[in-house]
């Protein structure tokens, strides 16, 4: 499940650090929990699409690195972004 390009900038202007960040890891965070929960809400109705399944698991292992990358970085920050976000931490 792919986001259209307005939900991509709305994303990146709500996240984003600087005025010129379109690929921080804190916006990379947003993109991806954004799009795991689209993917989440496909696979309730398709239980037998394991491709999007396997798709899924590698969105959440990416995000999880990122967020771990982050959390090493600045803790405040992961915190606010959790928050911001609405994810656990």
């Amino acid at each position: 499940m792919s986001l259209d390009t307005a939900e991509k900038q709305k994303i990146i202007e709500t996240h984003q650090v600087h005025a010129t960040d379109t690929g921080s890891a804190e916006v990379q965070v947003a993109m991806l929990s954004k799009r795991i929960s689209k993917l989440s809400d496909h696979l309730q109705g398709n239980i037998h699409d394991f491709a999007s399944r396997q798709g899924l698991l590698k969105m959440i292992g990416k995000r999880k690195r990122l967020l771990t990358y982050i959390k090493d970085k600045n803790v405040q920050k992961y915190q606010a972004l959790v928050n911001k976000i609405g994810i656990r931490g």
